[in-house]
């Protein structure tokens, strides 16, 4: 009889493959606590919570550079739910020609590596004589939280029925009444996984970043600048740990809310 119990070598690979993928993280949460403050020794000399406290009261340059983080990652996201939402509702109810290789482009961002987007955003700012700024780290942000908010809201537009929005008109009711009692109902969980999805991919972004950022820090560069001239290792990995907190939880919300299949979180990102 056969049986549909993986191999032991099949659970053993995917054992290790994950360790492979995971190990690292455990390590950055370890050397937090580590009381070694220049270098990684293993195994760690000795455990300490004294890190925590220095991050929060002892290190002012943190600060700006997490707010810098914040508001570009709500202001992201914020446009890329409008944009992505208009793009969606176009593209999932129009039929003209060209429609294929449009949603190919919309998609692109997301896709292309972060060291060409960046590059080419660079080379526009350039041209058009746009200063660095805090709005040129959103707009390079935006392009990729535009498709993450696009691949959710357009799955969720593609399972509502016409009739349905037809039906409402008929019935008298003007655009914004559609809006707020069908569509808005129909695509809260799409555009709520979008939104968060797109918040953390903001929030912890670095090479679309570090060509638009000028002289700016947001709170991942700072953590790169640190790690290539360190102060104090275990301060980065507890900044680390934030970031990871900020980033996993609205990724694991928008996992559990398009987890049935019928939406799409990220697509590749």
């Amino acid at each position: 009889m056969r049986s549909d119990r993986p191999s032991l070598a099949l659970r053993l690979s995917a054992i290790g493959g994950l360790l492979f993928l995971h190990l690292p993280i455990l390590l950055i949460f370890l050397y937090a606590f580590t009381t070694e403050e220049r270098t990684y020794q293993w195994p760690p000399p000795g455990l300490t919570t004294q890190w925590f406290a220095t991050a929060w009261f002892d290190r002012p340059d943190i600060w700006p550079p997490l707010y810098l983080s914040l508001k570009v990652a709500v202001i992201s996201t914020v446009l890329a739910l409008i944009l992505g939402t208009l793009v969606a509702a176009a593209m999932a109810r129009a039929r003209f020609f060209g429609r294929d290789q449009l949603s190919l482009l919309i998609i692109l961002p997301i896709a292309l590596p972060g060291v060409i987007t960046g590059m080419s955003l660079r080379s526009a700012f350039g041209i058009m004589d746009i200063p660095f700024s805090t709005w040129t780290i959103v707009l390079g942000h935006a392009t990729f939280c535009v498709v993450v908010v696009y691949n959710n809201a357009v799955a969720r537009f593609r399972r509502l029925s016409g009739s349905m929005i037809e039906a409402v008109l008929d019935l008298g009711a003007n655009g914004f009444q559609t809006f707020r009692h069908i569509l808005l109902p129909n695509l809260g969980s799409a555009l709520l996984a979008g939104g968060m999805l797109a918040f953390a991919l903001s929030f912890d972004e670095v090479i679309v970043t570090t060509f638009t950022a000028g002289q700016q820090s947001t709170l991942p560069i700072w953590m790169l600048n640190e790690l290539v001239r360190p102060r104090q290792r275990p301060v980065t990995n507890v900044v680390a740990i934030m970031v990871f907190v900020a980033t996993f939880l609205p990724i694991l919300i928008a996992y559990y809310l398009t987890r049935s299949g019928s939406e799409t979180a990220g697509m590749g990102k």
